[in-house]
């Protein structure tokens, strides 16, 4: 791994590279509170064609604020992560990349293994779903505007083809010169179109958060619905607004970050109070 610092950034962020079982490195953003901790964690993650520097460092920070250490990542063939080729999204090596990473933090002794909350945004809702059935390290899980992105007018190519479509691009568009593309190759649609995370919301083991934006023109708000009614113990948050809403800049950012860091405070302190009884 190395650590890198991050001279454009706030000096509480460093970027990272962690090694994957392929040989290609996955680049984070390490938001780091202050105090020696062992802190709780957030590890986070963007959706279809989406990069940490599309959008992700407002959560990021806040989290980091409130004293969590926030991981930001770019999925392997996407954003400053190593692999090719390029925006070829696979559901099965983003799920693993989310591992890789939940299994880093769990071995940095600034962060404390039993406090640690998996974030995903947009599609990367899906994959928040089946982490939260599966991985016995996490705590807790958050999946907001879940779960199919994209950007584009009615009736352009495009995975999202929606009125808000070019509001969506321009806010996930990076804003300190990061070069992103936003597309993923077509063949990359064969890695998901079969996978429903309804089917396994009723195996959800850890506390959940879903952030459903009412007027969601993207992602399916009723199978979103679905899966906050089946899993135990979830909680439902509905905000204001369409998809993109829920993006700094957004009409229900202020909101939805109030309500994330709620449910962080509340079950990383629970998650660490089991661990001690």
């Amino acid at each position: 791994m190395t650590n890198l610092k991050d001279n454009a950034a706030a000096p509480s962020r460093t970027t990272v590279r962690i090694p994957t079982t392929s040989g290609d490195e996955l680049e984070a953003w390490l938001y780091l509170p202050e105090g020696d901790g062992p802190h709780p964690a957030v590890v986070m993650a963007h959706g279809i064609g989406g990069i940490k520097a599309g959008g992700l460092a407002p959560f990021a920070e806040r989290f980091r604020e409130e004293g969590f250490v926030a991981i930001a990542f770019d999925y392997r063939n996407f954003g400053g992560s190593g692999g090719k080729p390029r925006e070829v999204l696979s559901v099965p090596r983003q799920r693993a990349d989310y591992s890789t990473v939940i299994g880093w933090a769990v071995e940095q002794p600034y962060i404390d293994p039993r406090q640690i909350i998996t974030w995903g945004t947009s599609f990367a809702g899906m994959h928040i779903v089946e982490l939260a059935v599966s991985d016995t390290r996490l705590a807790a899980a958050i999946a907001q505007a879940p779960y199919i992105p994209g950007h584009g007018m009615p009736g352009d190519l495009s995975i999202g083809a929606t009125p808000d479509g070019p509001f969506g691009e321009k806010l996930m568009t990076p804003k300190d010169g990061t070069i992103w593309h936003d597309r993923v190759a077509a063949r990359s649609l064969l890695s998901f179109s079969w996978r429903r995370p309804v089917r396994r919301a009723a195996s959800v083991r850890i506390p959940f958060l879903l952030v459903v934006p009412e007027a969601d023109a993207i992602a399916p708000v009723p199978a979103a619905l679905e899966v906050a009614r089946r899993a135990p113990g979830a909680e439902l948050f509905r905000s204001g607004g369409g998809h993109y809403d829920v993006y700094e800049g957004g009409a229900s950012f202020a909101d939805v970050l109030r309500t994330e860091v709620d449910f962080l405070h509340r079950h990383a302190k629970t998650a660490a109070q089991k661990a001690s009884s």
